[in-house]
């Protein structure tokens, strides 16, 4: 067990979670972990950043894998003895013209963005020292998604008192209407990425809520938040922001400060918390 600090950043070979590492290799204290599901993909990502005098480490994480995830939270038991920081970035996202039928778009963006997520979270969130920060990148698509939802919807998932296992139930929901064909008549936005990142968000203001309960006064703070619209893989050549640009409002989120006591449970966007 060393006294170490450890922070680690899921799906970051590229884009934004790339220059995420970039920059918490830069400004954190301690060993920062690149992570990716292709070990080839990832080595190459720490051997650009090396190549730019940067020194972060790389451990292979696949989140729809639970195997994986939990040889990642082995791994840091047995080496850390625990996390100081995690960022859950890892997601994906059909293109907007892509031709896949809508109801295995819904199943294949919430088995990763959402249920992935969650499964990282329940296995790496226990491991989380006294004065941890967790990111939880989401999207503003989660509001114009829940715009897009019926008021009865709405209203579970802006509740304080929802459990993750409604949401669960609700997530899952959504997937099943979808393969019905009756998503819109149940009350759904028409966007599967939307969906998946309002899981996100109520996700984080649900275990924010917990850390309150079960750990208090270790001051562990849990957001979720915006990167913007960023130019990568993902969001295509006209988005607004450069990744690093992209990069700044998770890594403030990962870098509070010891004293601080917020933002938490709170969904940021350039480094300001939203309403939800």
């Amino acid at each position: 067990m060393s006294n170490v600090r450890v922070a680690v950043v899921t799906g970051s070979n590229k884009g934004i979670g790339l220059a995420i590492v970039r920059a918490l290799c830069r400004q954190f204290p301690g060993d920062v972990y690149l992570t990716s599901r292709d070990a080839g993909r990832g080595q190459a990502a720490v051997a650009q950043l090396q190549q730019e005098g940067l020194h972060p480490l790389f451990h292979q994480l696949d989140i729809d894998d639970l195997q994986s995830i939990r040889a990642l939270r082995d791994f840091l038991k047995d080496k850390y003895g625990g996390l100081d920081v995690l960022v859950n970035n890892a997601g994906i996202a059909f293109k907007v013209h892509d031709t896949t039928p809508f109801a295995v778009q819904a199943e294949v963006t919430l088995k990763t963005n959402f249920f992935g997520t969650r499964n990282v979270c329940t296995e790496l969130l226990p491991l989380v020292k006294p004065y941890g920060r967790v990111v939880n990148v989401s999207s503003m698509v989660s509001s114009s998604a829940l715009r897009g939802c019926s008021q009865e919807l709405q209203q579970k998932f802006r509740s304080d008192t929802i459990t993750e296992e409604e949401l669960v139930q609700l997530m899952a929901k959504f997937v099943e209407d979808t393969k019905r064909g009756v998503h819109e008549k149940e009350g759904w936005p028409n966007t599967a990425y939307g969906v998946s990142k309002i899981g996100v968000t109520v996700l984080s203001r649900i275990q924010a809520r917990l850390l309150t309960e079960r750990r208090k006064g270790e001051h562990i703070l849990l957001n979720a938040c915006c990167p913007g619209w960023v130019r990568t893989d993902m969001a295509g050549p006209k988005a607004t922001k450069s990744p690093e640009e992209g990069a700044e409002t998770p890594v403030y989120l990962a870098l509070l400060p010891s004293s601080a006591d917020a933002p938490h449970g709170q969904f940021v966007s350039d480094k300001t918390v939203k309403p939800w």
